[in-house]
């Protein structure tokens, strides 16, 4: 009994030091957390309006004008696809990367099915996670920007946009897809993905009245130059709000675990305690029984 009993002290000594690391994750993220979801609650609505603003543009242009930006809104029969997957570089997040790796290989077996039979989807990870997922998959991953929110900003974010407009123009890909976690709340993470290039006409984020709506822009100086600078800083601004929102989205779910393990842990103590005393009392029992029955026997 009484190596039951150190057993069962050990375990409990194992658990408490568990929660303790659970607690004190849980307060990193949740400050964290703070931070990142101020970010992009403040950027989302002034994203959101620049790929209003830009969906407007594009449809709005007239079929015979030639202007270098339009070759991001070519729309192809779609031969070879980019998957740009986002994931976190740390676990202990829950199903959070896991259920991005899971929306990557949907992709894979249903959208572009017939594409990756032939071997013609390609995937660049950001984040760790998403490289550690698809490396021994036999696909072309690119792990470039895995680094990438080891120090997040908009000017490496950037850096990335550039490469993609670069080999969309040249047609080396059809069609670019980001994965990424959207951040609602703490709790709730939504798994998007979304159709980076060509720009997409009827972008998602408008009601029915702003579809129908088509503003008459005034381009001054000149229309060409000034699309050729607006186009992509509206493309790099959309990229950077999908790593802000993935980058909340993965402290709130770490958040989240972290607090369930928590609880977890204490259910664990306080199933072990309850053990750990009935067995002591058991033990006592016995040798007071053990006490008893020799005093019997001497006085017999």
């Amino acid at each position: 009994m009484a190596g039951g009993l150190k057993e069962v002290r050990e375990r409990i000594t194992s658990v408490n030091s568990t929660q303790q690391i659970t607690k004190a994750m849980k307060m990193v993220s949740a400050a964290k957390l703070k931070k990142a979801s101020d970010a992009i609650t403040q950027m989302r609505p002034y994203t959101l309006k620049l790929q209003s603003m830009l969906s407007h543009i594009i449809s709005s242009l007239g079929a015979g004008e030639d202007l270098p930006s339009l070759a991001f809104a070519e729309q192809r029969d779609i031969h070879k696809v980019l998957i740009v997957l986002v994931t976190s570089d740390r676990g202990l997040a829950g199903a959070f990367n896991a259920n991005l790796v899971k929306k990557a290989n949907y992709l894979l077996g249903h959208s572009y099915a017939s594409q990756a039979e032939k071997g013609n989807v390609d995937i660049l990870t950001i984040g760790k996670k998403g490289f550690d997922a698809f490396k021994k998959s036999g696909l072309k991953v690119d792990n470039t920007y895995g680094g990438l929110f080891q120090d997040l900003s908009f000017e490496q974010s950037a850096e990335v946009v550039d490469q993609l407009l670069a080999i969309f123009r040249e047609g080396k890909y059809d069609a670019i897809d980001v994965v990424f976690g959207e951040f609602k709340n703490a709790a709730t993470q939504v798994i998007q993905s979304e159709r980076f290039l060509p720009i997409n006409l009827e972008y998602r984020g408008l009601n029915e009245a702003e579809m129908k709506f088509r503003p008459d822009y005034i381009f001054e100086p000149n229309k060409a130059d000034l699309l050729e600078v607006l186009v992509p800083k509206i493309l790099k601004t959309q990229f950077y709000r999908y790593l802000l929102d993935n980058n909340a989205s993965e402290h709130g779910a770490r958040m989240m675990a972290m607090e369930q393990a928590t609880e977890n842990a204490n259910d664990l103590l306080k199933e072990l305690k309850l053990s750990y005393n009935r067995a002591r009392q058991a033990s006592i029992t016995k040798e007071i029984s053990e006490i008893v029955g020799g005093v019997v026997a001497l006085e017999g």
